[in-house]
């Protein structure tokens, strides 16, 4: 199925960025080329999330369980072109699904384990999957029994019912199998040949591999159709960025899900013929223990985490950071504190912005030395100039545009949305005309919905404002929560921070600070603004006038802030109060 338009891919194949081999091709050149190299691990908690022991295995023996597993999709009655939903935690059993549903061109449309009824029947309806693979156990929650009654309610509606296949839920293991689930269990061990060693024919490059969900923190999550080439575009973006040499070990926290996962666990990692270890959920202590004793090249964490590492020396005491020498990070803004500690410790930060729709940029030390700017700055891609050395930023073209007036920016310190147009970018949303419309712009860019302004003596860099919604206009003023909440971060009591708006009958909203506290710290408004006001300099129409201190800020599957929530929850318990 190839949803591209054909003069993007006679364009981006004329100029050599889009090619013909597929991950499969990638994935069968690796087992052929190292297949005693070690290629996937579980966590060593995986008991604790799912059936079954923790596994290893090589390349060679992830190509045997791959062919084997694609017989048997391929026996259940799965063809090409069939959308095949997964919902599994991070494991091997992931990377063999994944890789026997490319070679057999089924659509891969992975959601996160945290998803219920709720969501999932929104992704029914959308994908109109053939069938679902699943656990009988994910953590706590008895998945395939949910599955097999989503399936029910498809075929009392007269909709498509998808097949549950579920792994695990023998005796003894948790949860049980329904009786309405395929045991893949049984039936890869029933299935003795052949197996399925070559792709589907005809197959290309430009077929649609993978049907990933936008996070949806403020509406119902859209379906991201990407192309095999769409995927593999985006790999130097990492491996440049933190110089990662072939066969490199990854650490994988992040859901495989979308695109912080694909593009670094999937793409990069054919590419590069490394090993991935796994792991979920997360979990600190396994996941410095796996830093300490699995020879992590390289691995990716929010800055929440990065923050507490460096906050607590102790818990960095073991890690080799002569080999994990870089740590990519993202999805919020970066404390120049907190970059500037761990390259003190000789560990660079490479600064991520992304999307699963294709929107990119990278702050990487090759192209930002100094860690201080890094924290702050993305290098300002696709605008003819070459202020970037990753090849992806020279394929892709940007632009800022005043949201309201539509007018485009070209000067300095003014926030505009972001918009991207090139080969890394999606074809529009899975069977939603509509909403395919209204991302794209007259001139065929996304629209990324984020604020971003140009930033630099030589104008070479993009700074990250906010999102286009998430602003807290105050008296007129526009506010960037984004912003504050950066600034917050660096408070020596905060150990995670968000900003929302409160609504008010004079100024129109105020700013609340949605606070998590440091183990041990009581931090009141006026610590928070004097800290913001006096140390930061933060302009004073900025600073937080309301308070709400919680446990844990509310995150969807992927880790970014509920601000839906969050608003709720501040405008129903704080009341606003003068410090200024």
């Amino acid at each position: 199925m190839i949803v591209a338009d054909p003069e993007h891919i006679a364009q981006y194949t004329a100029r050599g960025w889009w090619g013909t081999r597929t991950l499969d091709d990638h994935f069968r050149e690796g087992v052929a080329r190292h297949p005693e190299r070690e290629a996937v691990a579980d966590a060593p908690n995986r008991a604790a999330f799912t059936d079954g022991a923790p596994r290893r295995l090589s390349w060679g023996a992830l190509g045997d369980e791959v062919a084997r597993f694609a017989a048997v999709l391929r026996a259940l009655g799965l063809q090409r072109d069939d959308v095949l939903v997964v919902q599994l935690a991070n494991s091997i059993e992931q990377y063999v699904v994944y890789l026997a549903a490319l070679r057999l061109g089924v659509v891969v449309s992975p959601v996160p384990v945290q998803y219920r009824e709720f969501e999932l029947r929104h992704v029914l309806a959308v994908a109109t999957p053939a069938a679902v693979v699943t656990s009988a156990r994910v953590l706590r929650h008895a998945a395939a029994a949910m599955w097999c009654a989503l399936a029910e309610e498809c075929r009392a509606a007269g909709a498509r019912a998808p097949r549950v296949l579920a792994f695990g839920g023998e005796a003894g293991e948790g949860a049980a199998r329904p009786q309405g689930a395929v045991s893949l269990d049984e039936a890869i061990a029933a299935h003795q040949g052949p197996f399925v060693h070559e792709q589907a024919e005809g197959l290309t490059a430009n077929d649609v591999a993978t049907l990933c969900w936008t996070s949806g923190t403020e509406a119902a999550p859209k379906g991201v159709p990407r192309s095999h080439n769409e995927w593999l575009i985006v790999a130097p973006s990492i491996i440049e960025a933190a110089e990662l040499p072939p066969g490199a070990r990854l650490l994988n926290p992040f859901p495989l899900v979308n695109m912080a996962g694909w593009s670094t666990c999937v793409a990069a990692w054919l590419r590069l013929g490394g090993t991935v270890v796994q792991h979920h959920p997360f979990d600190l202590p396994v996941f410095l223990r796996q830093l300490r004793e699995e020879r992590i090249d390289y691995t990716v964490a929010p800055p929440a985490i990065l923050n507490q590492m460096l906050r607590e020396p102790a818990l960095l005491e073991g890690i080799d950071f002569q080999r994990l020498s870089c740590i990519g990070s993202g999805s919020a803004p970066l404390s120049e504190w907190m970059v500037c500690g761990f390259a003190d410790r000789g560990v660079q930060i490479v600064n991520y912005f992304g999307s699963n729709e294709g929107a990119a940029l990278t702050g990487s030390p090759r192209d930002i030395a100094d860690p201080a700017l890094r924290a702050r700055y993305f290098a300002r891609a696709g605008v003819g100039q070459p202020f970037s050395t990753i090849s992806t930023a020279a394929k892709i073209r940007t632009r800022l545009v005043e949201p309201d007036s539509g007018e485009e920016i070209g000067e300095p310190g003014r926030a505009g949305e972001l918009r991207v147009a090139g080969p890394t970018l999606f074809a529009g949303y899975w069977r939603a005309p509509e909403l395919t419309a209204k991302a794209f712009d007259e001139q065929g860019f996304y629209k990324s919905g984020d604020l971003f302004e140009i930033a630099g003596e030589r104008q070479q860099f993009y700074r990250f404002v906010g999102r286009c919604k998430d602003i807290v206009v105050r008296g007129g003023m526009k506010i960037s929560a984004e912003e504050v909440e950066a600034q917050l971060l660096g408070h020596p009591a905060v150990a995670d921070a968000a900003v929302v708006a409160t609504p008010d009958a004079t100024l129109g909203e105020r700013v609340c600070a949605c606070i998590v506290p440091r183990a041990g710290h009581h931090p009141t408004l006026a610590d928070l603004v004097e800290y913001l006001r006096d140390e930061r300099r933060l302009a004073v129409y900025k600073l937080p006038e309301t308070l709400l201190l919680l446990d844990a800020l509310p995150r969807n599957p992927v880790g970014k802030v509920l601000k839906r929530e969050l608003r709720d929850l501040a405008a129903a318990r704080t009341a606003p109060t003068s410090t200024r």
